[in-house]
């Protein structure tokens, strides 16, 4: 992308775009500030072993992506801002409640309601970043701009813990909570500017939820998007969880520093290359950029599979390559539902959309038991096999819009 243009298409972006923007970026940062001691608290704390740990973690997170599903709808259907604000306020009470609750019971309600206001945002945010950007590069930068701050804001954000000193300390929730705050009062400040496009959104037909499922049902080239992209997903968990676990039951010497070249390692190839690779696709189709990030997918996961286990700088190499395939796969999934969802169902759309990230939450189970079953060059090889699978479906639902 020239220097020029990028600029004017920055240019073009509204108040409220930024707010979305550096919003996210900031929630996120604060997040990852304190959110990986939440483990250590509820064993250290409240002594919960490890099965409840992932018990409540678990069961948070995949009510949370259901409530997504139908709270996408509601944003068509009664405005984004309903939910935006309802999202920002969720988030000041619930790390508010993290950081000040002393019984078990309350902490962990606190923990339940702490994984909605992520879900909630979601599809109304990037529906808002369609509504105020109507042309179609435009919306496309805005949403490579998302996941790129996003993906800053959680490099740095447990960086800056360190820096500042926040050693798992409970009351160190506190942070997200005013980063929501924070957040709630931009909306309120900048939401005059996007009134006219809420009215337009409102005066359009959108179905009820039961309505809308009925529709859901007869797309089925968004079907298959979505079969696709949960295979994806699943595929990219195993690097959080799996791959770990893996590593931890083979007695890899310095665990600890592997572990943590990985997750660096993962972050400087998405922060240095989205943008270039952006560039290098820029007449690319969507298509085209899903087959090629899905084919580095494929060869990631072979990667691993082939690589021994003791093999340092091959887990390196492997976790970069996978890293490039997240770099062009993640942002242009959400162009790909951005422009397969009619105008007026652009949250619905991406609230289904979240159902994806089911992938995610089932990435450890899957995981854990092919790792039981077999080993990890079983692991990493039914991947490759799921990644292909994946390419497969995104190519059925090509066809379907032919």
């Amino acid at each position: 992308m020239e220097l020029t243009q990028f600029s004017s298409q920055i240019g073009r972006f509204t108040p409220l775009v930024w707010v979305m923007l550096l919003g996210n970026f900031f929630v996120r940062a604060s997040y990852y500030m304190v959110w990986p001691f939440l483990a250590v608290i509820l064993y250290s704390k409240y002594g919960l072993s490890a099965t409840e740990v992932g018990v409540l973690l678990t069961g948070s997170a995949v009510f949370a992506v259901l409530l997504g599903f139908y709270t996408g709808n509601l944003a068509d259907r009664f405005g984004r801002f309903a939910l935006l604000y309802t999202a920002a306020s969720v988030g000041v009470l619930a790390f508010t409640a993290l950081a000040l609750a002393e019984q078990l019971w309350a902490f962990c309600l606190a923990v339940f309601f702490a994984c909605m206001p992520r879900t909630l945002w979601d599809a109304p945010s990037k529906a808002l970043l369609s509504d105020e950007l109507s042309n179609g590069q435009d919306r496309e930068l805005a949403l490579h701009l998302l996941y790129f701050l996003v993906n800053v804001g959680a490099a740095i954000g447990p960086l800056f813990g360190l820096w500042a000193g926040l050693n798992g300390e409970q009351f160190s929730f506190i942070y997200t909570a005013f980063a929501y705050l924070g957040l709630l009062l931009a909306l309120i400040l900048k939401q005059s500017g996007a009134v006219k496009n809420e009215d337009s959104a409102q005066q359009a037909h959108v179905p009820s939820f039961k309505s809308w499922l009925a529709i859901l049902r007869q797309d089925t080239r968004f079907l298959w998007v979505l079969l696709a992209t949960f295979l994806v997903y699943l595929v990219y968990g195993q690097g959080d969880s799996s791959l770990v676990q893996y590593l931890t039951r083979a007695e890899v010497p310095e665990l600890a520093v592997l572990v943590s070249s990985l997750i660096i390692t993962n972050s400087l190839v998405i922060v240095i290359f989205q943008f270039p690779l952006l560039h290098v696709m820029r007449n690319w189709s969507i298509q085209s950029r899903l087959y090629c990030g899905g084919g580095i997918l494929v060869l990631s996961q072979v990667m691993m599979a082939i690589n021994p286990v003791y093999g340092f700088w091959g887990w390196i190499g492997a976790i970069a390559v996978l890293s490039f395939s997240e770099a062009i796969m993640f942002s242009n999934i959400n162009i790909y539902i951005d422009r397969m969802a009619p105008s007026h169902l652009k949250a619905s759309y991406f609230g289904a959309a979240g159902l994806c990230s089911l992938g995610f939450a089932f990435a450890p189970l899957v995981g854990g038991v092919l790792l039981d079953w077999g080993s990890g060059a079983v692991l990493f090889i039914a991947m490759a096999i799921a990644s292909v699978k994946a390419l497969y479906l995104y190519k059925l639902a090509e066809s379907a819009s032919e």
